[in-house]
């Protein structure tokens, strides 16, 4: 089966989900409601609730949630095969995260905008609620320190990079001046943002930027960690119009042609080209390389982002909620964006398993479990654009390369927003007031301190991102617990959440105890880690426990109507 086919049958299987499946949701599941005044109406405040185009924040959406993960778990996974890999991305992308990421959208909106943390408190109990503040913590201090060391790494190998991602902040205040404070029209402001990312592309690439071994008294990797770290905490701080809506929604419409290009070089390569695109990876590897551990259950949570990822609900909840303009448009930017993650997934798996000339060179790159990430991904595709569109190999890793920056900085800040809310809503748990400055100081120490623990070369910023996949995974399938008790306390069939629920956290809490395994061999221990797996099964598990009991008991109450979800007679939900 050439690349071509499995392009079109997974963009085909993506299409039929938002097309049918997402409507469905929309319409008898969450049933949403234009006539509902959202909270960024409600609670306007010009910084964090801000009523925002679905376009623009669908960009802010797809941008936040997608970074590096479904480019380097795809990557990884296609180790066990291609055919795996590409089933989970493709219906997870359908039935887990387009139904995850909607619902917890919704959900937020429903409640103020409200983090998923928070209606842990709400609809599950407060010492659920605790328990999920220490799962939520660890995944988003794993995110922004392990995301400063891959993009330092990006900047490193790829000067060519480096133009283009910084420059690309200017690209986006100008556009969120054009569009907020000059009142221009979004498309030729779009158009012309666009055009000037390239721009700077092709800038980046005739001028790559190699720092010297020093500068001022850090080495490349530390200054640009440091870097880093200070431009996220910038961006988390001001208004959201400024810079989080702009850069991101700029950045996902040239993301967006970027993976148009991918996928029309598969196209073009297989229809044209004098070197099609071959499939040299196998469907199912049954010959993977010594130490690579079993299939099942570690797929599911190898690719997390990209098929379901707990950090979405914690950006829908989190940023996105707070300026989401109207109801219906939960649908776009909620399950369309959970799509576009999707199809990045999508276009990785063709780059990494159809952008090498043999099997042996495939093999050479997949010699171990773990040998394959971003790297991969931009070599493969690269190859598949100078065959099948002509662009040059090192212009098609230059644009890859920014890419894969873009996805993971716009992820980073937004992290490093959301953990400044978890380190506000955790001092309201100890009757502490921690004002906007004080909470994002204390996130950049911990995330530096993490980031610097093993190194001024940032090794410890993947210290603890073995725990990411399983941890996510438990956030996910604890998210869609909460979507579950909300649809069992409006009456409503809580199906289509509940087997998502029931299959994600077998599979993750499978994962995290194959993992104290591997965590306490006796040859090479890692307690630190195996303290903080069983920190995370516990709490995790506690929490689960808890939503059971939160579901028998909306099961044995009467549906009720709450503030927050006031039905409203003879209103229509959009078909958009």
């Amino acid at each position: 089966m050439g690349s071509l086919i499995l392009m079109l049958i997974g963009l085909a299987v993506m299409a039929a989900g938002y097309l049918v499946y997402s409507k469905y949701l929309s319409r008898k599941v969450f049933k949403l409601n234009d006539a509902f005044v959202t909270p960024a109406h409600e609670l306007n405040d010009g910084v964090d609730y801000v009523p925002t185009n679905k376009f623009i924040l669908w960009g802010h959406h797809f941008t936040s949630v997608a970074g590096a993960a479904p480019i380097v778990g795809p990557a990884i996974a296609v180790i066990w095969g291609w055919l795996p890999a590409l089933l989970w991305v493709t219906l997870g992308t359908v039935f887990f995260a387009g139904m995850h990421d909607l619902g917890t959208l919704w959900a937020s909106s429903r409640n103020k905008g409200r983090s998923i943390g928070s209606l842990s408190g709400r609809y599950i109990g407060k010492r659920g609620a605790n328990l999920f503040l220490v799962v939520i913590f660890l995944v988003l201090l794993m995110v922004i320190a392990a995301f400063a060391v891959v993009i330092k790494n990006l900047l490193i190998s790829t000067p060519g990079a480096v133009i283009p991602v910084w420059g690309a902040i200017i690209v986006a205040l100008l556009v969120g001046v054009a569009v907020y404070r000059l009142r221009w029209h979004l498309l030729p402001v779009t158009v012309v943002g666009v055009i000037a990312l390239y721009a700077l592309i092709l800038v980046g690439d005739s001028m790559p930027v190699v720092l010297p071994e020093s500068t001022l008294g850090m080495s490349p990797a530390t200054f640009w960690i440091v870097a880093l770290f200070a431009y996220g905490a910038i961006a988390s701080l001001l208004p959201v119009w400024v810079l989080l809506q702009p850069r991101d929604y700029i950045n996902g419409v040239q993301l967006f042609v970027g993976l148009i290009l991918l996928f029309g070089s598969v196209l073009l390569g297989a229809l044209f080209s004098a070197t099609p695109p071959n499939i040299v990876a196998p469907a199912i590897n049954m010959n993977v390389p010594e130490g690579t551990p079993g299939m099942i259950p570690l797929l599911f949570v190898t690719i997390a982002c990209g098929a379901i990822s707990g950090f979405h609900g914690m950006v829908a909840s989190g940023t996105t909620s707070k300026q989401l303009d109207k109801e219906t448009d939960a649908r776009f930017v909620g399950y369309f964006g959970a799509v576009g993650e999707g199809l990045l997934s999508l276009g990785t798996i063709l780059a990494v398993i159809g952008g090498f000339k043999s099997v042996a060179e495939w093999n050479e790159i997949y010699s171990s479990f773990g040998s394959a990430g971003v790297d991969a991904f931009v070599q493969g595709g690269a190859t598949l654009m100078q065959n099948g569109i002509g662009l040059p190999a090192s212009l098609s890793a230059t644009l890859l390369a920014t890419m894969a920056v873009l996805f993971a900085a716009t992820t980073m800040d937004t992290g490093m927003r959301l953990l400044r809310f978890v380190v506000q809503e955790a001092g309201e748990v100890f009757k502490l007031k921690i004002g906007k400055v004080s909470a994002t100081l204390i996130v950049v120490v911990l995330g530096l301190g993490l980031t610097f623990s093993q190194g001024l070369g940032g090794e410890g910023g993947l210290r603890i991102w073995p725990l990411f996949g399983t941890t996510n995974q438990l956030l996910a399938s604890l998210s869609l617990s909460i979507i579950v008790v909300i649809l069992m306390r409006k009456g409503r069939n809580p199906i289509a959440a509940l087997i998502p629920l029931v299959i994600i956290f077998t599979m993750a809490l499978w994962a995290a105890i194959v993992q104290l395994g591997s965590f306490a061999n006796p040859t090479d221990p890692d307690w630190m880690l195996f303290t903080l797996d069983v920190i995370i099964i516990v709490a995790s598990v506690w929490v689960a426990v808890e939503a059971v009991l939160a579901m028998r008991r909306a099961r044995n109450t009467p549906p009720e109507l709450e503030d927050a979800d006031v039905e409203f007679a003879g209103s229509t939900v959009s078909s958009s």
